[in-house]
């Protein structure tokens, strides 16, 4: 079943993740299950800026710029997958109404948990 929200819900759940800075909101992709948020795109190189990986986080999967591949059943979250939400296939577990009324497909809001132990994990690797 979809879950249908509105932007407001989207954005009250992203500050409910109190991660600070915009790049370290994260989402969980569908398939596979891997936490992500900007700076994992950033990281694996879809854009050099936020505002250019912004079109890609809660659509693509981060393992669409790591060559992760198809994900495999069975396989944990983590390594990402090819998976994206603009294919003919619809997996999504969330839409959001845009200003226009329509329903948009996004991965589903990671829980502050994940969002933060994302960005403990990120932080470290740019510090180690």
């Amino acid at each position: 079943m979809v879950e249908v929200i509105t932007v407001e819900e989207l954005h009250q759940r992203f500050k409910a993740q109190d991660v600070g800075e915009r790049r370290f909101i994260a989402m969980k992709c569908p398939i596979c299950g891997t936490v992500q948020n900007m700076q994992s795109l950033l990281t694996a190189g879809a854009g050099e800026t936020e505002d250019q990986v912004e079109r890609y986080i809660g659509f693509s999967c981060v393992g669409r710029w790591t060559n992760a591949g198809p994900h495999k059943r069975g396989e944990p979250p983590g390594r990402g997958c090819d998976w994206t939400l603009g294919g003919l296939l619809k997996f999504q577990k969330l839409e959001v109404v845009n200003a226009r009324g329509r329903r948009e497909p996004y991965f589903e809001i990671a829980t502050q948990e994940e969002a933060k132990a994302l960005m403990a994990q990120q932080e470290t690797l740019a510090h180690g």
